[in-house]
């Protein structure tokens, strides 16, 4: 089972070139060419999630209960492969302290942050998958402590088998890092279980320019309920137009 982790970039004029029009059918194509079974995509507004729902064949986009009037919200978002997977249970919340208040944060948090997550089961083997995705606060400190608390709490919760995706907007190692990572918690970094160095080749974040500034922002974490058989950063590029200032990034796991 293959799982991305991407964040698009949201709908900016101010991206001239590297606009989401100029670049939508490079995102989708990246996707399709890697083909996971579960896509989790930040930044997304709805504008930018339809047209994923209308161009990625094969594909069912998990949006829970959005106010349809609201066009300018960046929604962490999961896909997944109803070839593969079928849809058990699912919601979405802000991480705050009032989590079902639309667009509420707390503490040093400069934008909203949400969780999305899924309960998806293997058509071939029956078998459970709770699928996460979220976006972490890329100013306050410590709002990404409490935003990956609120998570880390839920998670403890839910039991089985279950993969954390998205943008941490933090490093390995960070404080966030080390508390989603606690043994406590069973998730494993699946870039650090193979064994990956940290470098400018693990970041992820490259402004359009390919060149990563910004470390590895993004990560997909792993309970122990799978085996991590491979990974990869995605830097490909159309004549050096990128799909994304963040590289995608997926891993292929095997259940134990």
């Amino acid at each position: 089972m293959r799982v991305m982790t991407f964040n698009i970039r949201f709908e900016n004029d101010r991206d001239g070139d590297n606009g989401w029009f100029f670049r939508r059918d490079q995102a989708t194509s990246v996707i399709m060419a890697y083909s996971p079974w579960v896509l989790g995509t930040q930044e997304g507004t709805p504008n930018q999630l339809q047209y994923l729902g209308e161009h990625l064949p094969g594909y069912t986009m998990h949006a829970i209960g959005r106010p349809p009037e609201d066009t300018t919200c960046q929604y962490p978002t999961l896909f997944y492969q109803s070839q593969h997977l079928e849809l058990i249970d699912g919601a979405e919340f802000w991480l705050s302290t009032t989590p079902r208040v639309h667009r509420s944060k707390d503490w040093d948090s400069a934008f909203p942050r949400m969780m999305s997550f899924a309960c998806v089961r293997e058509k071939r083997s029956g078998e459970l998958l709770w699928a996460v995705v979220t976006h972490l606060d890329h100013i306050g400190g410590q709002a990404r402590i409490r935003q990956g608390e609120i998570i880390r709490n839920w998670l403890h919760q839910c039991r089985g088998a279950a993969v954390l995706m998205g943008d941490f907007n933090d490093d390995p190692g960070s404080a966030v890092h080390q508390l989603l990572t606690a043994p406590a918690t069973e998730l494993r970094d699946s870039w650090q279980v193979l064994g990956n160095g940290e470098g400018v080749e693990s970041m992820t974040h490259h402004d359009f320019q390919g060149n990563p500034n910004k470390g590895r922002l993004d990560w997909i974490l792993v309970s122990p309920h799978f085996r991590i058989l491979a990974a990869e950063i995605v830097r490909g590029h159309r004549n050096q137009r990128f799909p994304s200032d963040h590289f995608p990034f997926w891993v292929d796991l095997e259940r134990v």
